[in-house]
């Protein structure tokens, strides 16, 4: 689709070929890390499960940081395409490629530096550290590779191409459901196979995405002139990435508060059933994600193009679908709990406290749509403080204190429900900002994106 034509088709279309493709990306992403996350349990054990739970505040880290590039750029791009400034969004490609390697260079060198404290302090013990060493030094290794391949793909997105970019990304979880058995198992690498498998996945796909922005055909395409560094295209799309960047960062420190009040309440089973309930959970968020990957590039173009109708049109059909998704999720969590978990682990105990507190954790989970799509919304728009105030919120303002309180006086099952009872508070806040913002949208709005 011509990037031209988000001005002009029908919404719900629009939303429908934007939309669809990020959701099967998201999915297929999901999909890739339970994958692993089911190989590794059912295959290495529930210890490694927990190692691997040991991982994601690292791992979260390093995604904080990519999306802080990409996902500001990706912003930058579908306004400027919005105004028909083509040349200023493909410095914005090559600002892309200079900031990924970058950031993911220095990220990849503190990373592996300072890996066993970093494990240690997110909560592993001396059984799980090897678990959790193994895999992510690999993960670390191809750090540069990860950041620049999501910072590209979102731009690919963005500049009008959906569908290629969820070829790139359905490549990457086929190559890596076929490598991750042959490393874990035929070669018999364990949990570092599994993390061997990932990255070799994603060089693949980075290269089918770099192929696909050297075609001069492409509004969006790579040429000499753009790989040189522009502080002001850097400032500006680290400033609409910060929203992303903080949020994840935000997850990234929630996680490790998680892991360790788990491991002061339940030890290391407790902290290899939240592995499990992320797993699942991230399903259904990466689902959410594909709706508002879907709208960003529409309501980012309209917004620059002061179409404000086209923009509220796509927000209110977003959240619609993203809370019939987190309604499935869950009613799926509620009635069917211990056969999802089933397909991490046999281990009868951790399918026990995985299957329970699942129920607890998405207790709340229909508003959780709602609330995604809100922040991310500011963020599409260019309200940066604003995206960042409700990314921040019901992470840090809300769920921490309630990490601290909650199990004071209930133990592991204090951790669960402190999730849930942050949810409802950041979705009701997330409300009223959004009705103040729309009371007004589009009056006297002062649009300000680069200029050349």
């Amino acid at each position: 689709m011509a990037p031209t034509e988000l001005g002009t088709e029908k919404i719900g279309k629009l939303l429908k070929q934007y939309a669809m493709p990020a959701i099967v990306a998201m999915a297929a992403t999901s999909l890739y890390n339970m994958v692993d996350s089911i190989y590794i349990g059912q295959g290495v054990g529930a210890m490694a499960i927990a190692g691997l739970a040991v991982t994601f505040p690292l791992m979260n880290l390093s995604v904080a940081f990519g999306t802080l590039v990409g996902v500001g750029a990706s912003t930058l791009i579908s306004m400027l395409l919005g105004q028909k400034n083509y040349s200023m969004a493909n410095r914005v490609l090559g600002n892309i490629v200079m900031l990924n390697m970058t950031i993911g260079l220095i990220v990849s060198i503190l990373g592996l530096t300072f890996l066993e404290p970093i494990l240690y302090f997110f909560g592993a013990s001396d059984v799980t550290l090897p678990y959790a060493k193994e895999y992510i030094s690999i993960i670390l290794m191809g750090n540069v590779v990860t950041h620049c391949y999501h910072g590209l793909n979102n731009a690919v997105r963005a500049s009008g191409h959906p569908k290629q970019a969820m070829y790139a990304t359905l490549l990457t979880v086929g190559l890596n459901t076929i490598l991750d058995p042959i490393f874990i198992f035929a070669l018999d690498m364990g949990i570092k196979g599994a993390a061997i498998a990932t990255v070799l996945s994603q060089v693949v796909s980075l290269i089918w995405v770099i192929i696909i922005l050297f075609n001069k055909k492409n509004v969006l395409h790579f040429s000499k002139e753009i790989f040189h560094f522009d502080i002001k295209i850097a400032s500006r799309s680290l400033s609409i990435g910060l929203s992303p960047f903080l949020m994840n960062a935000a997850s990234c420190f929630v996680v490790i508060f998680i892991n360790r009040q788990l491991q002061n309440h339940g030890g290391d089973m407790a902290i290899g059933a939240y592995g499990i309930v992320n797993r699942i959970i991230f399903l259904f968020v990466m689902l959410n994600m594909g709706f508002t990957q879907g709208m960003q590039p529409i309501a980012g173009y309209n917004y620059g193009a002061k179409q404000y109708d086209r923009v509220k049109h796509v927000l209110k059909l977003t959240i619609f679908c993203a809370t019939i998704t987190t309604t499935i999720g869950f009613l799926a969590g509620q009635l069917m709990p211990r056969t999802m978990v089933s397909l991490f682990t046999n281990d009868t105990e951790l399918i026990d406290l995985a299957a329970h507190a699942l129920r607890i954790v998405m207790i709340a989970f229909p508003v959780v749509g709602f609330q995604m799509c809100t922040s991310h919304f500011f963020q599409c728009i260019g309200h940066a403080s604003r995206a960042i105030f409700l990314s921040m919120s019901r992470q840090l303002v809300f769920l921490i204190p309630l990490l601290i309180f909650f199990p004071m006086f209930w133990g592991a099952n204090g951790v669960w429900w402190s999730m849930p009872t942050s949810d409802l508070v950041a979705a009701v806040i997330a409300f009223f900002m959004l009705r103040h913002l729309l009371k007004n949208f589009g009056k006297n709005e002062k649009i300000d994106i680069l200029t050349t």
